[in-house]
């Protein structure tokens, strides 16, 4: 049998092997067949890596760079990495099934953050703060928070790793990535790039492993300063859990059971092709996906017919083939629970009127599902509440724009909505009402590191993206200064 290319753990600048000297595989999603092998990291490995952090941080190469220079380093690496780009789009796309030519585009876009960031870098200031006197001078300080620890997903590795990292780099922050089980070929293609960037070794570490191994290890060790993590809703409840019992801040971008809203005004060809684009875009494995489709019942029909048409045409196949428009899902067990979501949808009463079946992909043979969409759901099925994180969708019909706010509103979520219309008081009244912390208006899924997001209720805490990120990896110092040369008075004796 052929050896599989193994990984190792990139930990202050060197490739590490695990302690445990233990390696698992990696499936390719579009032939279930393993590719290569990744280290099977410890708490004896995050603790190498943490230390090498530690140090980086510590070290006058990286904590006295001005934030100027920092800045040129990020700029540097978003340069490399628009060197790499082909290269790593298509490693991304043999580890999770992500179409190339989307993966190309998205990686087309990736040096951006990190240019954004590296503008941002030495806007990073504290001010000062008017006193009662004039005597006293009072300034306050953003410092870096120390080291950060990352978990970022299988679904985008390197976008959503990228919104972490490079907020946290321009802060002056070291960080601790370990990527999903499933998906950890792209960034480790990407480690090396820091160093010929020049970032000092150990200020950005790679430990690949499980998360009930190496991902609690990471958020339970001492020297971690801040937590990061994208993911699932029980998963993000169980750090912040441990994140709490150690006074640790983190962020958190969770799940999502976002609502597409479309209104009888709308441009109904385009709102169309946004509900496709908002659920089947990468097989609807994308936090923000617009799963639940609420069409106005004068359109009902007519929207129903545009979508269903369209997704019994969507060409499904091998992903780096360039006329494939649909891929596989990422994981066996994602196609597992796909499956057992469909069935429980027909079980609670669901019709399905279009897909609703694994697909004939002329013996590729991996974890491929049809676009799928339902209709007589209510908002009370459990297809209707919990995510599902796959291509299919639930069509439910609503009277007037107050039954469609309160339809909306009704989930434990609150992380997108979208709202098609052409009326643009509606578009500001949906939006200030709408619990969600991104509404798009006649568009979906549109994003830039420029704007903030964030997620209510179930969704998560804490901001990624825009100036406001900034906060999440720095902490505030207050300074006071008695600029005063008069004597200090004894403080028992008072003075009116």
């Amino acid at each position: 049998m052929t050896r599989l290319p193994r990984h190792q753990h990139y930990i202050a600048g060197e490739w590490t092997p695990p302690a445990s000297g233990e390696y698992f595989p990696s499936l390719n999603p579009t032939t279930a067949e393993p590719w290569y092998e990744a280290a099977s990291g410890t708490a004896e490995d995050i603790d190498r890596a943490v230390t090498a952090a530690r140090t980086a941080f510590e070290d006058p190469r990286w904590r006295d760079l001005s934030q100027t220079r920092r800045g040129r380093l990020l700029r540097n690496l978003a340069d490399l990495i628009g060197e790499n780009a082909a290269e790593l789009a298509r490693t991304e796309t043999l580890d999770n099934g992500k179409l190339l030519r989307e993966m190309r585009a998205q990686l087309a876009g990736l040096p951006e953050y990190f240019h954004y960031y590296a503008g941002l870098a030495d806007k990073i200031h504290g001010e000062v703060v008017p006193g009662a006197s004039r005597e006293l001078l009072n300034y306050t300080l953003r410092e870096p928070v120390g080291v950060v620890g990352a978990i970022t997903p299988w679904n985008s590795p390197l976008l959503l790793t990228a919104t972490k990292l490079a907020p946290a780099l321009a802060a002056g922050n070291t960080v601790v990535v370990k990527p999903s089980e499933h998906t950890c070929a792209s960034l480790l293609a990407l480690a090396p790039l820091f160093e010929q960037a020049g970032f000092p070794p150990g200020v950005v570490n790679v430990v690949t492993g499980f998360g009930a191994t190496a991902g609690a290890s990471l958020t339970e060790h001492p020297d971690v300063a801040k937590v990061t993590f994208t993911g699932s809703t029980e998963t993000g409840r169980r750090i912040a859990r441990t994140c709490a019992d150690r006074f640790v801040r983190c962020t958190l971008e969770l799940g999502g059971k976002s609502p597409n809203i479309v209104f009888p005004d709308a441009d109904l060809p385009s709102a169309a092709m946004g509900v496709i684009a908002g659920i089947f875009a990468a097989a609807g494995q994308t936090c923000v996906a617009g799963s639940r489709i609420l069409v106005h019942e004068d359109v009902y029909d007519e929207i129903l017919e545009r979508v269903t048409a369209r997704a019994a045409t969507i060409r499904i196949g091998d992903p780096l083939d360039e006329a494939t428009e649909l891929g596989p899902l990422a994981l066996a067990d994602q196609l597992t629970k796909v499956e057992s979501y469909v069935g429980l949808g027909l079980a609670e009463g669901g019709k399905v009127v279009c897909g609703g079946t694994r697909p004939d992909t002329g013996g590729l043979g991996g974890y491929f599902y049809s676009p799928t969409v339902f209709t007589g759901t209510d908002n009370s099925m459990r297809i209707c509440r919990e995510e599902i994180f796959g291509p299919v969708a639930t069509v439910m019909s609503f009277a007037s724009e107050q039954e469609a706010l309160a339809i909306a509103n009704d989930t434990p979520y609150g992380l997108a909505a979208g709202v098609w219309t052409r009326d643009v008081n509606r578009v500001h009244r949906m939006a200030a009402r709408l619990e969600a912390g991104t509404v798009w208006a006649n568009t979906y899924r549109s994003m830039s590191p420029m704007s903030p997001r964030s997620g209510f209720k179930s969704s998560g805490s804490g901001i990624e993206h825009g100036t406001e990120v900034i906060r999440e990896y720095t902490r505030l110092k207050s300074v006071w200064i008695n600029t005063s040369e008069e004597p200090v008075g004894d403080p028992f004796i008072l003075r009116s």
